[in-house]
């Protein structure tokens, strides 16, 4: 069955680091491109990162661009988002996404990871 399982959510003061992890299984991985969404309490689900399929392409939504970091290991069926100069405005929960790079409508979702930045 298809699982994606985020990881590596926490608490982090302004400033700092976190990594976030996504292990996917039961889907070719390396057919999807990947995506980390967020959203904040009373906020719509926002697009954070997107990789490509092959991890030849990023892009960022203009509030982490400069600061986070999407990545994929296709060999470990796994995507991260590595996030630098962490702010207040970034706390949210954290979802990792699967989209067929061909048939848009298949489509996975995680479960989601708590990422809250406060001092």
């Amino acid at each position: 069955q298809v699982q994606l399982v985020e990881s590596g959510g926490g608490l982090v003061q302004p400033g700092g680091s976190l990594r976030l992890s996504c292990a996917a299984s039961g889907f070719p991985f390396g057919l999807y491109a990947m995506s980390w969404y967020r959203q904040a309490p009373g906020n719509e689900r926002e697009l954070v990162a997107r990789i490509t399929s092959a991890g030849a392409s990023t892009n960022y939504a203009d509030s982490v661009k400069g600061r986070f970091t999407i990545s994929r290991d296709n060999t470990k069926n796994t995507v991260y988002l590595q996030m630098n100069s962490l702010k207040p405005e970034d706390t949210a929960v954290y979802y990792c996404n699967a989209r067929h790079f061909r048939v848009t409508t298949i489509v996975y979702w995680g479960q989601g990871t708590q990422v809250t930045v406060s001092s």
